[in-house]
């Protein structure tokens, strides 16, 4: 078998590159093993507004203006819906905290995301004496739904293979890569936090933070914006509800934790009064960088290897984004953004 392009890993930055390959007629076959679910169990909330500080996203207006077209073409290709548009109320802990929204509004980069005006609207079940801060213009990509349509879509082109990627199987010269029975120009490893075992790019600062979530069904709460406090509440349809997300940075297990679900519950009983019952309980590991920043570029010895790594919280918004200039950048030879690049951690 030949192909241009070999992906390893089908979370959204294997995802948004098989697209940006399939735009530009470039053939691919993709290695996945399901090992990595942080796609999976992501809120997948697209957002430009850091809530804790009320300042701009890295790039998020840029970000958005190619993510939101891309999923609007994966919504008509598989003929589902993913995108669905959501406000976000921010609850307010103090006077203090309403002032620096304020002043936020103003700001160029997030006058059409911050609502200039405090929401005072009491909200059955929720503690919010200071009121709210909305958020607009945002909203949620259902990833579960379009990893799934995706997978089955390549698996009916015969381009997936379920298996573990097995890095010794790989023979690399100068202008071809083999693995197997496999011939290709070029690889790209999207593995999230499964790059630690990867021998040819493990030597970047990847930080591994697992985040926990629980879906709860609650009758009576009755809201169909996310809310944002200590954790956030994200309405599902049918009084269902996601909240997350927990941070741990030394377990490295995919499993979830009773006290991680403690963890949750303790911070949803601070702002939420309804009853409500426990349904589903997941968790995933999130590829983390600490300048937060994604891992995007050729290896520094090997040019036809690359890596397209490190979303962090916000994959559904930087994905499409940095796909296109990883593309760009091994098919075209144009430069990556030096605060994406691998390049800037060197090589050890």
């Amino acid at each position: 078998m030949k192909v241009d392009y070999i992906i390893v890993g089908l979370g959204l930055a294997g995802l948004a590159f098989a697209e940006e390959l399939e735009k530009n007629q470039k053939s691919f076959v993709v290695y996945e093993d399901n090992s990595q679910n942080s796609s999976i169990v992501a809120g997948g909330m697209y957002n430009p507004v850091i809530l804790k500080r009320f300042t701009p996203v890295w790039n998020a207006v840029k970000q958005l203006k190619t993510a939101i077209p891309f999923y609007k073409n994966l919504e008509k290709k598989f003929t589902n819906k993913y995108n669905y548009s959501i406000d976000i109320y921010r609850i307010f802990k103090s006077i203090e905290e309403q002032n620096n929204w304020f002043v936020a509004c103003d700001k160029p980069l997030l006058t059409n995301f911050m609502f200039p005006k405090i929401i005072e609207t009491k909200i059955t079940g929720v503690i919010a004496n200071y009121g709210f801060g909305k958020l607009i213009n945002t909203g949620r990509i259902d990833t579960n739904s379009l990893l799934q349509d995706y997978r089955k879509y390549l698996l009916k082109k015969k381009i997936i293979e379920n298996e573990s990627f097995d890095y010794t199987q790989l023979k690399i010269s100068k202008k071809t890569i083999k693995y197997k029975k496999v011939k290709a120009l070029k690889i790209v490893f999207c593995e999230g936090f499964g790059m630690i075992n990867n021998p040819f790019f493990n030597y970047l600062p990847m930080q591994e933070a697992k985040g926990e979530l629980i879906t709860i069904y609650a009758p009576t709460l009755n809201i169909d914006f996310l809310i944002k406090a200590a954790v956030f509440v994200l309405p599902l349809g049918n009084n269902y509800y996601k909240i997350g997300a927990t941070f741990n940075w030394k377990d490295k297990t995919k499993e979830p934790t009773p006290n991680g679900k403690q963890e949750l519950l303790v911070k949803l009983n601070s702002f939420i009064t309804v009853p409500y019952t426990i349904v589903n309980h997941t968790a995933g590991i999130r590829p983390t960088v600490k300048d937060r920043r994604p891992l995007v570029g050729k290896h520094p010895t090997y040019q036809n290897l690359a890596i397209l790594n490190g979303l962090g919280t916000r994959g559904v918004m930087i994905a499409p984004t940095i796909a296109n200039e990883l593309y760009n950048h091994l098919e075209n030879g144009l430069e990556l953004d030096k605060e994406i690049s691998i390049a800037r951690f060197g090589y050890f």
